[in-house]
């Protein structure tokens, strides 16, 4: 059957055609991954309660966070080991000196808890509200991000968690990547959907052990991000890793229009880290970047 062209016709296929376009366009805009880094360090104290609900607040897609593990086995949010005195006061509200008693892996949780990480501030981040808080459990923050997303009637909210691990440190300051992992798996598991949940990491043996449960079966499928901070290049760490993860995650100025391409014929997601500048902002999603992981998230919200 041949279609006669009428000028009604033809505007009625440019409107669809506009609205198409604008649907594409629409779709690939609320696919864009904003995600708050440790919450929004950049407004709230890092890693704690009221940062992730800050992010939850201003309408982050993810809530990025940084899991270690205390002397009791329990999964602390924090991203590192040990307490800093840039920012944390002891429970006596003094500074921190650096040492022996301030590695979490030696603390139970309870000791853990009466450290004060949000009074004194944070001078790297002068914007940041200062208010006492703490480092709380993967569990807890999990649970009241769900409770958040329920009673603000806002769509689900992703969650990518960080394993802090490196091989000098194995036995030191933290499990061993398996045991490790399996602390961190099961609590994840009993709070929320896991198609919700990215697993990443510096250490590739992490990712590896993580992959493997997922092909066996034991693990239920997440997306693995593959941090990257290296020189080394996309084919020497895709080697080194044994495996095409779902998201690579590199420094923001690692990245290129070339590089994020080329990533993208891989089949893998690229969220670079840590974009906190709004022409910084704007230049790596030029690029065609899939999201991004921000201490402000505000100011991306903020760009025109």
């Amino acid at each position: 059957m041949k279609l006669i062209s009428t000028p009604l016709l033809s505007h009625t296929l440019s409107l669809c055609a506009f609205a198409t376009l604008w649907l594409c366009a629409s779709a690939k805009a609320q696919t864009f991954d904003l995600q708050g880094h440790r919450g929004c360090r950049g407004l709230m104290p890092e890693n704690s309660w009221p940062a992730f609900e800050k992010a939850l607040e201003l309408g982050v897609t993810t809530l990025e966070m940084d899991v270690v593990i205390s002397k009791d086995r329990q999964v602390v949010v924090s991203h590192e080991p040990y307490f800093l005195n840039s920012y944390a006061l002891d429970p006596n509200g003094s500074s921190i000196e650096k040492g022996k008693n301030d590695n979490l892996y030696t603390l139970t949780y309870a000791q853990i808890k009466k450290y004060d990480t949000g009074s004194k501030g944070n001078a790297d981040f002068p914007e940041q509200q200062k208010l006492k808080t703490y480092k709380p459990l993967l569990s807890e923050v999990l649970k009241n991000a769900e409770a958040y997303c329920r009673t603000h009637n806002r769509p689900p909210v992703a969650y990518n968690i960080e394993i802090k691990s490196e091989a000098s440190e194995y036995d030191k300051s933290q499990p061993q990547p398996a045991a490790f992992s399996e602390l961190v798996y099961k609590i994840i598991k009993e709070n929320v959907p896991l198609e919700r949940v990215t697993l990443q990491s510096f250490d590739f043996e992490v990712l590896k052990y993580w992959q493997k449960q997922m092909e066996t079966g034991k693990y239920q499928k997440v997306k693995l991000a593959a941090l990257v901070s290296n020189l080394k290049g996309i084919e020497r760490n895709l080697d080194d890793l044994g495996f095409t993860p779902a998201i690579y995650s590199p420094y923001y100025k690692l990245l290129s229009q070339e590089k994020v391409a080329q990533l993208h014929q891989k089949g893998m997601q690229v969220i670079p880290w840590t974009v906190n500048d709004p022409a910084a902002m704007r230049e790596v999603k030029a690029m065609g970047v899939d999201g991004l992981i921000t201490d402000y998230p505000d100011r991306y919200l903020e760009l025109k």
